[in-house]
């Protein structure tokens, strides 16, 4: 096998492993921004409870995985050494955009950033739209585009049975009860983040060995599943302040009662996505389900100018992670000649 091929898996490998370890770090604030900041748990012990269930999450099923890795490119259409340099540039373009949106404490998707990146280079690779599978993208765009209304649909329902089960209570007590219960939500919330999130670096390096010719069919290796589940719990160890930040505090004034149900229902909805084999973003799941928490206690409980800001780099981040996964490609290919 030649040289060349071998040492763009091992770059492949470990820029998966890397935009793993940083979609933990960027996305830490989907599972725990909540409950840090009502006080349900210190830092330390969400990001010790977020690594823990996003591991355990991330090595139970590959159904995502399969759909990255043979639902959006067709991996017969793009083997060899383009297929490669087309995971590769996928992987850049995805890890570029995610670090710009994390520097700017914007919570962007990363699920979008791996989409768009791997979307445009397989149309810079194949000149064209050729190699891609139209049934796969329209479902992974379906589930991108209504998991969102979906969380925010479930959080004010959510909020809503809360509010009508709790009437009596005095909120002082009801706080007290829902502080201990979003323990569980943000338990729930990690675990399903690592089910469906880590699942897509592994599709991404399946892809890069079924066109390298290392593996006949895109099934997930044990030792892929390992080392992906484990790069994002060692990332969600880091942490990711910035965008917790953005996520817990600045949509809304967040008491324990609105983060237990803002996180039960984006869990229920990633989950969902997860055993229907789709990749969603659990940031604009969570970020969904907050706001529609955030209606029903009140329209103006939302800021509203902090949300317009969260939806356009929604917006931005499947056309810009598109281009530069084209870009990417592009500049690969002329410097790593097969």
């Amino acid at each position: 096998m030649p040289e060349t091929t071998i040492i763009l898996l091992f770059l492949v490998v470990l820029l998966a492993l890397a935009f793993d370890f940083i979609n933990g770090f960027h996305d830490s604030a989907n599972a725990i921004a909540t409950s840090v900041l009502t006080r349900a748990l210190s830092m330390r012990n969400a990001v010790l409870l977020a690594a823990i269930l996003n591991f355990v999450g991330a090595i139970m099923w590959t159904g995502v995985a399969q759909t990255i890795g043979k639902g959006i490119v067709n991996p017969s259409l793009v083997s060899g050494h383009i297929g490669q340099v087309l995971v590769l540039a996928t992987l850049i373009g995805a890890i570029t955009w995610n670090l710009i949106t994390w520097w700017k404490g914007l919570p962007s998707s990363s699920s979008h950033a791996l989409i768009g990146s791997l979307i445009g280079a397989a149309v810079a690779a194949s000149a064209g739209t050729s190699s891609l599978e139209g049934e796969g993208i329209a479902k992974v765009f379906t589930s991108l585009i209504f998991s969102p209304i979906a969380g925010f649909i479930a959080g004010s329902a959510l909020m809503v049975l809360i509010m009508n089960i709790f009437a009596q209570q005095a909120p002082s007590k009801l706080n007290r009860h829902f502080k201990v219960l979003q323990v569980a939500s943000a338990g729930f919330m990690a675990f399903t983040h690592g089910s469906n999130d880590a699942q897509k670096s592994m599709g991404i390096i399946t892809l890069a060995l079924v066109v390298g010719g290392f593996l006949p069919s895109v099934e997930i290796p044990t030792w892929v599943k390992i080392s992906c589940a484990l790069a994002m719990a060692l990332g969600s160890a880091a942490g990711g302040w910035r965008i917790i930040k953005t996520v817990g505090k600045k949509v809304m004034g967040l008491q324990p009662v609105h983060g237990f149900a803002s996180e039960t229902a984006a869990a229920l909805v990633v989950l969902m996505a997860t055993l229907w084999h789709a990749p969603v973003s659990t940031t604009h799941v969570v970020s969904s389900s907050i706001m529609g928490v955030g209606t029903v206690k009140s329209a103006s409980a939302v800021r509203w100018g902090i949300v317009r800001q969260i939806v356009m780099a929604w917006l931005l981040t499947l056309p810009i992670s598109a281009l530069l996964g084209a870009g990417c490609f592009y500049l690969l290919h002329f410097a790593i000649p097969g």
